[in-house]
């Protein structure tokens, strides 16, 4: 049970290091909800922002995974350090290049302001440099240190937009001829937003640019050949998960939803982040130890418990987040105008909670080296999200996209439980991963639609959901708990 605390109190740590930045995003919403100039202007970050994350993807090119694998099972260390990140580096300098030099054209094709591509630009390079020193600090179990970071960084995000959206337009206000005066920019809400991005990313460099100075500049090609030839169908992976991810946001707005529309859900999938918490939480904490303990005996049997586990917390999670969506919308979307979207949520929570099972089944092809597989299935989710959005947005709005993200993620996870059990059996207890799963969405879902906003009835629905756990899992929970 050792490795399981180990693994938890790892979680926890990474937890943390994901749940403050969250929370302060959560006090930035009313802000910038405030302060920009409507759901329009909120739509533009949110489209924005879309890109941002498919471009992560394609300037990491799945070195990060590639660097646990070969770091964790290479004699030679060192030089899986200073491969990954010399191509990191010199493939974010060519993308820095080709991006300043083609901006305009790409301002243009996305119909977009040029100087927002510019910093969008700036911030995607500026985070690929740091993903291999953020990558070092998992692999060596560095937990706390990444922890400081992270929230040291979201921390400053937080301080800045305050700065720029708040004080600095009252500051000047209140003294046109003053220094801070001569800062403030009227109407620049948005582009105040992405500096202060920019901003937090130079601060996040600087704070690991001592791995730079370490790095040996020798380049490894062979080593470099075989981390390609894993990585790259990850990034293929992860090209379609940000298809899943972000793509709703930006076919909205391409097939002429109103940016405000779109705003509105951007706004109300927020609440699908307490879910996104837990399962990005769980993933760094769980995917090194997954391949540090691939070569024990009883590896499938510790990941079939891991797994049961993670289903058991989602669920709950789940149904307390759609029980109490009604009061955490007030504080987290405090505009009545962005509630027109709140029947989304528990599709979208529940499409991210599939996700999060999704990557924990995802184990099997990344120990067994079948990442073309996972590449695959990803497509297969990419297909169905492409497909579904632009069958259904015209019909039913962003009700479609919720309906699209859903139908991916749930068919990418019950594919990779299959596929699992052909190529790399572990003994998951499908019955009583059924039964969690089950009867969370159906109380989750009975709630929602039928009973929302009666509470009496939530907190029982709760109340039996724990119940149920405890009558299953009390001994199990004993143990881990060093309780028996």
């Amino acid at each position: 049970m050792s490795q399981y605390k180990s693994l938890f109190k790892q979680t926890a740590i990474y937890g943390l290091a994901t749940v403050l930045p969250r929370m302060f995003s959560f006090l930035l919403i009313p802000i910038h909800i405030a302060y920009l100039r409507g759901s329009g202007e909120y739509g533009q970050v949110s489209i924005i922002f879309s890109y941002l994350i498919f471009f992560n993807v394609i300037l990491s090119y799945g070195m990060e995974t590639s660097f646990f694998r070969f770091y964790t099972d290479d004699n030679n260390k060192k030089s899986v350090v200073n491969t990954s990140m010399l191509s990191i580096f010199w493939t974010s300098l060519i993308f820095l290049a080709a991006g300043l030099v083609f901006r305009n054209t790409l301002a243009e094709w996305a119909d977009k302001n040029v100087e927002y591509i510019t910093y969008t630009i700036w911030i995607l390079v500026l985070d690929a440099l740091v993903i291999i020193p953020f990558a070092k600090l998992r692999v060596n179990q560095r937990p706390i240190r990444y922890a400081i970071i992270k929230v040291g960084s979201v921390a400053l995000y937080f301080v800045l937009n305050i700065f720029f959206l708040k004080f600095l337009p009252d500051a000047a206000a209140a003294a046109p001829d003053s220094f801070l005066a001569t800062l403030y920019i009227e109407n620049y809400g948005v582009g105040y937003i992405f500096l202060a991005n920019i901003i937090v990313s130079v601060f996040t460099l600087v704070v690991l640019l001592p791995d730079y100075f370490k790095v040996e500049w020798k380049f490894d090609t062979e080593l470099w050949k075989r981390m390609m030839r894993y990585g790259l169908p990850v990034m293929i992976a992860g090209i379609a998960f940000a298809i899943n991810e972000g793509f709703d946001r930006l076919l909205l707005d391409y097939l002429g939803v109103p940016e405000s529309v779109v705003g509105a859900y951007s706004g109300c999938y927020k609440l699908a982040v307490f879910m996104v918490l837990f399962a990005t939480a769980f993933r760094l904490g769980v995917e090194p130890f997954f391949f540090s303990h691939a070569k024990n005996e009883n590896a499938p049997q510790t990941y079939a418990m891991i797994t049961k586990y993670f289903i058991i917390l989602g669920s709950v999670i789940l149904l307390v987040v759609i029980v109490f969506a009604d009061i955490l919308k007030l504080f987290m979307i405090p505009d009545p105008g962005y509630w027109e979207a709140m029947k989304v949520v528990p599709l979208i929570i529940l499409g991210n909670f599939f996700l999060g099972i999704y990557h924990n089944l995802s184990v099997w092809y990344k120990l067994s080296d079948k990442t073309k597989i996972g590449a695959y299935i990803s497509v297969v989710g990419a297909i169905i999200t492409l497909a579904l959005n632009f069958a259904l947005i015209p019909i039913w709005s962003y009700m479609g996209s919720a309906v699209a993200t859903i139908a991916a993620y749930g068919s990418m996870m019950l594919i990779s439980y299959f596929l699992g059990n052909k190529y790399y059996p572990i003994p998951y207890d499908m019955k009583k991963i059924g039964g969690y799963l089950g009867l969370s969405i159906g109380l989750s879902l009975a709630y929602f639609y039928i009973f929302r906003e009666n509470y009496y009835i939530g907190v029982t629905a709760i109340l039996l959901y724990a119940g149920y756990v405890y009558v299953n899992e009390k001994e199990t929970l004993m143990r881990i708990i060093g309780r028996k």
